[in-house]
């Protein structure tokens, strides 16, 4: 969440922030709020200080052998109203609370201005997309082709946007996942997570998927346990209400799970294959580090997602998000979008970002600075390290051969026990 004070002193910025972000934040009773909540505190203090003065006078008057009813019950009535004063105030603030964890995020300003995608901006792109000789099939005629991927059988079992792999389609997807956690947990120094994939709602919150996303999560009533929609959110709350020591920053964290989303909202997009399931398969990259060095810790983690794809030889480009297009919690994002022949465009395949101090603040998470200064609020990134499916999507798509089969990578084929091609 952002800081209360930034809010309160900034509201036209905040105001414009919000137009940017394209985000209907009530601002203005989220400001009314905060005003009632000051006024009831300050009235508590004037009272209060008034019942302190009464009770000393209280002192004197017995010593001297003054009745005093009159003034106790001034007291009890003074005592009263402080009372009320304090609920007031204690109500108020948790209106305050539950609107400060629906405002987005503030954009870094290097993040351009814009409504939506097409206000994007490309940064570089890598690889040259293949020219076929043939009519490129998309990867879900490729998969029932060779037998790798089963869509009906994944709607029987569960419901749609569930996919069932099978034989060299299972086989592909543990490879993915094991050549991309060896990479980062031995060429990009993070250390090999293995978070529950259920966690509580105080965790889901402290990431920003809860309150406001909310819909888009699932979860097991009974237990108040939510299924993670992305490592992130294990991963980002390890250290959630702790102080670190600035001498054991930046802390680079990734981990393998499966990822649930109801996908609110979505419905009618990309309804054919695996492009956007219910539950898919994701390698996560997690950074905290202090305020000073987390862009460049971005940068980092980004190129970390592009060796992944570089060591498979698909072809991607960065984008930088636009303030339209950008996620709640994030100050600023890059997304990797890989090259899709069937599509004959990029589609995204990895976010990163910065959250900046925003996550931290919702999970009490600081460090305390190296020349023993007051304890400050970290910076907390998240990136996908990649995610699987779509991975696998673009293996199929950009490997594919005019018979159907697909060639396997070199960089994967230690990872799939020496396989050259996926045949029928």
């Amino acid at each position: 969440m952002l800081d209360a004070k930034w809010v309160r002193e900034h509201a036209e910025e905040a105001r414009e922030m919000l137009a940017n972000r394209n985000n209907d934040f009530p601002l203005d009773d989220y400001l009314a709020l905060d005003a009632q909540r000051r006024e009831a505190l300050v009235q508590v203090e004037e009272l209060k200080e008034k019942r302190n003065a009464g009770s000393k006078k209280v002192g004197t008057m017995r010593k001297a052998g003054e009745n005093t009813d009159a003034l106790m019950e001034e007291m009890r009535v003074l005592g009263e109203r402080v009372k009320e004063l304090d609920d007031k105030a204690a109500g108020i603030q948790g209106k305050l609370d539950d609107l400060a964890l629906r405002m987005p995020n503030r954009p870094h300003e290097t993040v351009p201005i814009g409504k939506d995608e097409e206000d994007n901006v490309e940064v570089r792109r890598w690889g040259t997309p293949k020219e076929f000789g043939f009519e490129p099939k998309p990867h879900w005629e490729l998969g029932e082709g060779l037998d790798i991927m089963d869509f009906e059988r994944g709607v029987k079992l569960a419901e749609s946007r569930f996919t069932v792999l099978k034989g060299a389609g299972a086989r592909l997807e543990r490879g993915l996942m094991n050549l991309m956690l060896d990479m980062h947990t031995t060429q990009h120094g993070f250390t090999e997570i293995a978070p529950p994939i259920l966690v509580n709602s105080t965790t889901m919150t402290g990431t920003c998927q809860l309150p406001k996303f909310a819909e888009d999560q699932y979860k097991v009533e009974k237990d108040d346990l939510w299924l993670i929609p992305t490592a992130e959110v294990p991963l980002t709350n390890l250290h959630a209400g702790e102080i670190l020591s600035e001498a054991d920053l930046p802390k680079y964290f990734c981990a393998f799970t499966p990822c649930f989303r109801r996908e609110a909202g979505s419905y009618g997009r990309d309804m054919r294959g695996m492009l956007r399931q219910h539950q898919f398969d994701k390698v996560e990259m997690v950074k905290l580090s202090t305020p000073e060095k987390s862009y460049d810790e971005l940068e980092h983690m980004t190129n970390c997602a592009e060796k992944i794809l570089q060591a498979l030889e698909i072809p991607y480009r960065v984008v930088c998000l636009s303030t339209g297009d950008m996620g709640f919690a994030a100050a600023k994002t890059y997304d990797i979008e890989v090259w899709l022949p069937s599509q004959n465009c990029y589609r995204e395949i990895s976010s990163c970002s910065n959250c900046e101090d925003f996550q931290a603040r919702r999970m009490g998470t600081k460090y305390r600075p190296a020349d023993g200064g007051k304890a400050r609020l970290i910076h907390t990134l998240n990136g996908s390290g990649i995610a699987i499916g779509r991975c696998l999507i673009a293996l199929l798509e950009n490997y594919q051969n005019e018979d159907g089969s697909v060639t396997i990578p070199k960089a994967l084929q230690p990872y799939v026990g020496g396989m050259e091609k996926v045949t029928a």
